[in-house]
């Protein structure tokens, strides 16, 4: 599919908008889309990821000479045999139990890859309404709240009631 503005180059960015029930799609290219101010993110396929950093790791050597990537292949997950070596080969893991028996070999990678961040924060889309911010972030911090209670720890549970009066 050709470029919408130039007619010349491929459409690698495909945008779809719906104002007031009528769907509207845009094909551009990379240097359209910069053109028209666009603001595109350029994102390194994961696999791609983990391969370069899993091949990177590996040059690194440990004190008897062998890679260190090579040293923790002889480590396989219990349950289902997944070891670091086929991870590098077949950037997928064998079962959820891979995750806690390779984590200190996982975390830099997750980290990169999602922008320094390891754990599962929720999707909030970029064209919310601030209100509408305010009250998922209110119902965020009061499950926070309920769970400080249940742990017994008033100090955060302070905090926390202090964070929701400023937001209400």
């Amino acid at each position: 599919m050709l470029c919408q503005a130039c007619k010349e180059r491929t459409a690698t960015i495909h945008l779809t908008e719906v104002n007031n029930g009528q769907r509207a799609e845009t094909h551009l290219c990379q240097q359209c889309a910069q053109q028209q101010g666009l603001s595109i993110k350029s994102q390194i396929p994961l696999n791609e990821l983990l391969n370069t950093l899993l091949s990177s790791q590996a040059e690194k050597t440990s004190g008897e000479g062998e890679t260190a990537l090579a040293a923790g292949s002889e480590h396989a997950c219990p349950v289902c045999g997944m070891t670091l070596q086929r991870f590098a080969k077949d950037p997928l893991l064998g079962c959820e139990h891979d995750y806690t028996e390779f984590q200190p070999e996982l975390m830099p990678l997750i980290e990169r890859s999602q922008n320094g961040k390891n754990h599962h924060c929720g999707k909030v889309p970029s064209r919310t309404s601030k209100q509408d911010r305010n009250q998922i972030e209110l119902a965020k911090l009061r499950r926070q709240l309920e769970q400080a209670i249940k742990d017994e720890d008033y100090e955060h549970a302070a905090k926390l009631r202090d964070q929701i009066q400023a937001l209400e």
